[in-house]
């Protein structure tokens, strides 16, 4: 067994698309309208669907934002640099909510940011 994907439903696909491919470095793999359905399903990751875990975007034809509730936590990737990595993705655009540096009564380099749609995404130094 193991994870195939997260399902993360979007407001404006293509700038959720650009954000993840341009911002997060990561390739669109595929990408499928469902006319009957008034949806539309996009997949994304680091690499290939059959060796590694992707991110599903479901974009509702006729919605157009989302309430996040409190369940969801985030999405953790893991980078070379994360102090590097902020810089870039602020360079890029991308929203910073928590600046690198130790976790909290730890000391685990971490930093977080968030996607257009308000997901938040832990950036993990390599270990």
């Amino acid at each position: 067994m193991r994870i195939l994907h997260t399902m993360l439903r979007v407001g404006d696909l293509q700038r959720s698309i650009d954000f993840y491919t341009q911002v997060l470095g990561m390739r669109l793999l595929r990408q499928k309208d469902y006319p009957d359905g008034k949806f539309t399903l996009a997949f994304i990751g680091y690499g290939d669907e059959n060796s590694h875990t992707v991110l599903e975007l479901t974009h509702n034809w006729d919605t157009d934002s989302y309430d996040l509730g409190n369940g969801f936590g985030h999405l953790a990737i893991e980078v070379d640099d994360v102090y590097q990595a902020t810089d870039q993705i602020r360079t890029l655009g991308g929203k910073i909510i928590r600046e690198a540096g130790p976790m909290n009564a730890g000391s685990t380099i971490i930093a977080f940011i968030e996607d257009p749609d308000g997901y938040q995404i832990e950036l993990l130094g390599a270990k």
